[in-house]
Order: structure tokens, then sequence, then C-alpha cells
């Protein structure tokens, strides 16, 4: 029993902590909003660590790479685990949708009292399919990349760099050296800040709960009914597949028993780039190798949201319910398939995704602006579960990578390392 506690005590706190939380929001109500800034202490303090814990991270796993056979083995095979993911993840909302169709029964006077709660978009101007593709992988300037907002940038640009540090060979070993000891050292960061995580998750949790619970129950009831039934069982049901296809019966267990911290904290914060910390040290208690880990999950929590792709086919079929568009075809299927893939690829790591993802949906299908707000909603009430989905799917998905690249026995060559790091 004192293993068991020992094992699983910081886990215990951040779970009574959130509860607690929400016990406090949900008796509080909309007065809990004084809560907010204790919360929101925490996710500034691992937000502003985040642009430097990202970029040691990914440059320093790629410039400490043995050879580029290997990363490019790494790389093949993160492609290969995230497509398939997340293509499972689209075809399963899609069936969903269709089948307990949530849009039934709405009408557009109801979206209209609600859209006054949705967060307004700073521009309503349209951008093309391939502009915003350039935009999700590239920014004009470089002082761009000092921000959380363009995190998927700055491991393009991470992994470049490290690229050519490994490539420089002798030379650059000094600051191959030098990456490294930041990503420890940003990692001991992270440390400190985590001891304020049970008092700022809760708060956090607890101003959450009190804002959004009367939305929840008015109008998107069915979305959320559908979105949390779709949640739990791709994160029961398939995230243990997804563990025993990368190491049998043994990988289920350790990943149940490493998934509950990743899981509680993107409960608690709704941000797929504040549970990065938390992820990278879960993979590495699961004796994932420490080059994959630092360039699974911070690629993952940038382009990797199995969450975000069913809510993309939520917000999508939405829409589309509420338009009048076809969404029995065959056409209108793998439209709605493809586009949610790329929704969950754009969203931004930041509560509610950052609007990118809505705004990709509003440009390929030709909605007009004025609709953002109606998605936007969706895009709040799913926060919690869509990051728990998009976050802890990372880590499942690490050890799916470690199978491709180190082979069938990877778990018993690491598992010696399994909870060895304490955090």
């Amino acid at each position: 029993m004192k293993n068991l506690f020992k094992n699983y005590k910081s886990t215990i706190i951040l779970l009574c902590s959130v509860l607690i939380g929400g016990i406090i929001g949900t008796v509080m109500g909309p007065k809990s909003l004084v809560l907010e800034p204790f919360g929101k202490l925490f996710i500034n303090l691992m937000f502003m660590i985040l642009v430097p814990l990202v970029f040691f991270s990914v440059s320093s796993a790629m410039a400490n790479i043995s050879g580029m056979k290997r990363l490019g083995k790494i790389m093949g095979s993160i492609m290969l685990v995230f497509l398939s993911t997340a293509l499972i993840a689209a075809i399963i909302g899609t069936v969903g949708a269709l089948i307990m169709k949530p849009t039934n029964g709405l009408n557009i006077d109801m979206f209209k009292s609600l859209m006054k709660n949705a967060v307004e978009t700073q521009s309503s101007e349209k951008i093309s399919f391939l502009n915003q593709l350039v935009n999700t992988f590239t920014v004009s300037d470089f002082v761009d990349l000092l921000s959380r907002k363009n995190m998927l940038q700055l491991v393009v640009f991470s992994i470049m760099f490290g690229m050519s540090v490994s490539l420089s060979g002798e030379k650059a070993r000094p600051l191959a050296n030098l990456l490294e000891a930041g990503s420890l050292t940003m990692m001991k960061v992270v440390k400190i800040i985590m001891y304020y995580a049970p008092i700022g998750l809760g708060c956090y949790f607890a101003s959450i709960v009190g804002q959004l619970g009367g939305q929840i129950l008015d109008g998107y009831l069915k979305i959320f009914v559908l979105y949390l039934f779709l949640s739990v069982v791709y994160y029961f049901g398939f995230f243990s597949l997804y563990a025993f296809i990368a190491g049998g019966k043994n990988a289920i267990k350790i990943f149940w028993k490493n998934a509950v911290t990743p899981s509680v904290t993107a409960l608690a914060t709704c941000s797929s780039a504040a549970c990065i910390p938390a992820n990278l040290d879960a993979v590495k208690k699961i004796g994932v190798p420490q080059d994959i880990a630092e360039t699974v999950i911070p690629l993952g929590a940038n382009m990797h949201k199995d969450g975000s792709v069913f809510g993309g086919v939520m917000k999508i079929t939405l829409l589309m319910g509420l338009f009048g568009k076809d969404m029995t075809s065959v056409s209108s299927i793998l439209g709605i398939i493809g586009v949610s893939l790329l929704v969950g690829a754009v969203m931004g790591a930041i509560p509610s995704g950052g609007m990118i993802g809505e705004m990709l949906i509003l440009s390929v299908y030709g909605f007009p602006p004025e609709v953002l707000p109606i998605i936007a909603v969706v895009s709040v009430i799913i926060d919690a579960p869509a990051t728990l989905l998009n976050s802890t799917g990372n880590t499942v998905c690490s050890m799916l990578v470690t199978r491709l690249v180190e082979g069938k026995n990877w778990l018993k060559s690491e598992k010696q390392n399994v909870g060895n790091l304490d955090m």
C-alpha cells in the first residue's frame, strides 16, 4: 500500500485538487471566476517555458541522433502512426455523427443566443486553403517563432536546426551538448513549476466548471454527449489497443500506470502544449528512448490531435446540418473525413485551439465568416475531452513509434527504466 501511494502520490494529489475544484465550481457557479487568476498563474508559467522547452527538446533530439538513417526511420514511423491513428479517429467520428445525428432538432435561433458567448475572431478575411497550409508550417519573421501561437512552425525550425547540427559532425558537437544541457535544464524548471500544479489546476478547473456548466446544458448537449461517448470509447478502447499493438499485454499495464498524470493535466488545462512536460516525463518512465520521446511528444502536441479530429467532424456536421447540406453521399463523407484530418493537424496546442481549425473549415466549405461563433462554442464545450484525447494519444503513439523503430522486444529491453524517473 505504501509503494502504491508512493508511485501515485502526485497523481492522487492532482486528481483530488481537480475534483475539489470541480465541486467548488459547481457550487459557486459564475462566481468561481474569482479563482481564475490563480489557475492562470500556473498556465502562464507553463506557457512561459514552452518555447525554450520545445526548442531544446526537439533540436537536442535531432542533434544527438546517432545517424541520419535512424532519424529517417523515426520521422517515417511518426508520420505513419500519426496519420493512421488520426484516420481511425476521423472514421469513428464521422460514423458516430451520421448515426446519432446530433444536429437534429437544432435551429439557428438557438445559436443566435449562444453566439455572444463564443470567442470572437480578430479577422474575417478569407484565407485560401494553400495559404492556410503555408501559414501553418512557416512564419514570415524569425521573431514570430518566439510565440506559443506558432508552435508547429517552431517545431519545424527546431527539426531543421537539430538536423543541421547533427550533419555538421564533430565541429558542432559542443552545440549539440549545449542543446542537451538546455533540454535537461528546462525539465528541471518544469519540476519546480509542478510544485504549484495542485493549486493552479484546482483553481483553473473550478473556474472552467463554474463558467461553462450552463452552456453545456443549453442546446449543445447532444453534441457534447456524443463527443463524450466517442471520447470514452476511444480513450479506453483504442488507446489500450494501440498499447497492445506496441508491446503486448504488459504494455497496456505500463501505459495506464503512467498515463494518468498527463490525462489529469490535459483535463485541467485544456492545452496539449501545457501537457508536453507531463507527457515527456510519462513516456520516459514507460521506457521510450529519449530521441523518440523528445521528437514524438512536441510534434504530436502540434500536429497530431485525435480529439480535434473528432471535434472537426462535429463542427462540420453541425454547419452542414444547419445549412441543409447533404452528409450521406460518398463525396460528402470523404470530405468530412479529409477536412477533419486537416483540422486535427492545424489546431493550435492552446485552449480551444486558437480558432485555426474553425477558419480552415469555413475556408474549405465556403461558409460565411459570421457562423464562426457557432462552431467556436463547440470548441469550448468539448475542450477538456478533446485535449484528453490529443495529449494522451501522443503518449501511446510514442510507444507505437518505438515499436516500429526498435522492434517488437523494445519494452523488454527498456523496462528497467520504468519508474526510475522522478517528477
